[in-house]
């Protein structure tokens, strides 16, 4: 997050904040989408289902990865890519508790 003043906010807001970052951007959500109806990738795989280079792609599973929502092992030249089923449990815990607090007020 950089010279933002991180270490002023909690653990869960700044893990939170990251997971955020993370599902920032539509390519990382249709990544998640191709993942979550498949066993396990190949990158090449997921490159074939977006209209991105390799390279881009290789970004955003990279940032994906980095927070834990998806893991990949390599195979070969390959690596194969699937969601951390344990990661996006604790994921969708986390919003769900950052929304149960959430009261709509007046607007």
């Amino acid at each position: 997050m950089g010279l933002s003043k991180t270490e002023e906010f909690t653990k869960a807001q700044n893990d939170i904040a990251e997971l955020a970052k993370a599902l920032g951007h539509p390519a990382r959500i249709a990544i998640l989408q191709f993942l979550s109806q498949q066993k396990s990738c190949v990158c090449g795989d997921i490159v074939n289902e977006l209209p991105l280079s390799q390279s881009t792609v290789s970004q955003h599973l990279k940032e994906l990865k980095k927070v834990g929502l998806i893991k990949g092992d390599i195979e070969g030249p390959s690596v194969c890519y699937c969601i951390d089923a344990k990661a996006l449990a604790k994921a969708k815990k986390m919003l769900d508790e950052l929304f149960k607090v959430v009261q709509l007020s007046c607007c």
